[in-house]
């Protein structure tokens, strides 16, 4: 939403200790979101056949019917009987200063969700990237994925600021990507208490994204591999870029292209999630990637990168 005012001006200094205000907005706009709905989207819109697993309310049935149009499996997504799907309400003013709250609702109730039927009813997963959402339900599924052998990623982001360093450290071990920006690198480590060498001999892979410098992979032995951000025609909403690489990347390792070929095809959905005003409303047209890729990165990538890419 959007006020058009000044927030400041609004406030009485003797008295915000009884602080009760109300603002008329002149705009509301409800958009799609979610880190893992994010990234399942962009899996989709790619060709490939994810399956979103969560927590929802009896409201989710309208979003249900947007993924499952775009190719996500929600057969993984737990109704709640108490509770509304959560969600982030935010009123900005003219100075973009905003205020904010969020709802996790049904969220919390991940950590009742089991992995293994649904491995079972999809015939097996390839790879279980567990993203931001209620700490103990992250946990739980971690410890599953090691139990049960499942091959898994973490993306700790947002809930790093909430997560202990003990719990960070057992959410992330035996992990086969690490996925972070380079501020939540940073953080990681500085809460886990652990030094690089010590969070790689506990993941497989490390992947930072950099913002506008791109990307940075880290395997065990210490290689790096560092692949440039897409050039962006304009900056409209960075909201989502993150989620977009991660869909992206992993919709390349997922159709047998290279690491750094993948991180391309991740660093091309980022920049057009990054030109469109909210994070589920870019579209992909293969002829307009193909030429972006080989303009960023050479005829040979896009070749390569092409011949997995639908349409």
């Amino acid at each position: 939403m959007h006020f058009p005012g000044r927030f400041a001006e609004q406030l009485v200094a003797e008295q915000l200790h009884r602080l009760s205000l109300s603002f008329l907005v002149d705009d509301l706009v409800v958009r799609r979101g979610g880190i893992g709905a994010n990234i399942a989207f962009g899996l989709g819109v790619l060709g490939v056949s994810p399956v979103l697993v969560g927590a929802v309310g009896a409201d989710f049935a309208d979003y249900q019917s947007w993924l499952e149009r775009h190719g996500v499996d929600c057969s993984g997504v737990r109704i709640s009987e108490i509770a509304h799907t959560a969600r982030f309400v935010c009123t900005t003013d003219d100075d973009m200063c905003q205020i904010a709250s969020f709802y996790a609702g049904a969220m919390s109730e991940s950590r009742l969700i089991e992995l293994s039927p649904i491995a079972e009813r999809v015939g097996g997963l390839d790879l279980v990237l567990i993203s931001p959402d209620d700490p103990e339900g992250m946990l739980r599924h971690a410890d599953e994925c090691r139990q049960r052998g499942y091959r898994f990623g973490v993306d700790p982001s947002q809930q790093m600021a909430r997560m202990p360093g003990d719990q960070i450290q057992a959410f992330i071990t035996g992990a086969d990507y690490l996925f972070t920006n380079d501020y939540e690198w940073e953080l990681l480590r500085q809460k886990t208490g652990w030094s690089e060498r010590e969070v790689m001999d506990r993941v497989g892979l490390r992947i930072t994204t950099l913002g506008e410098k791109g990307v940075e992979i880290v395997a065990k032995d210490g290689s790096v591999l560092h692949v440039s951000a897409v050039p962006e025609t304009s900056k409209a909403d960075p909201t989502g870029v993150g989620d977009g690489f991660r869909a992206g990347f992993l919709a390349g390792l997922t159709q047998g292209l290279s690491l750094e070929r993948s991180a391309q095809l991740g660093s091309l959905v980022a920049v057009l999630v990054l030109e469109t005003i909210g994070t589920q409303e870019w579209t992909f047209r293969k002829a307009e990637a193909t030429s972006r890729i080989s303009g960023a990165f050479g005829p040979d990538a896009a070749a390569e990168i092409e011949a997995v890419l639908p349409g």
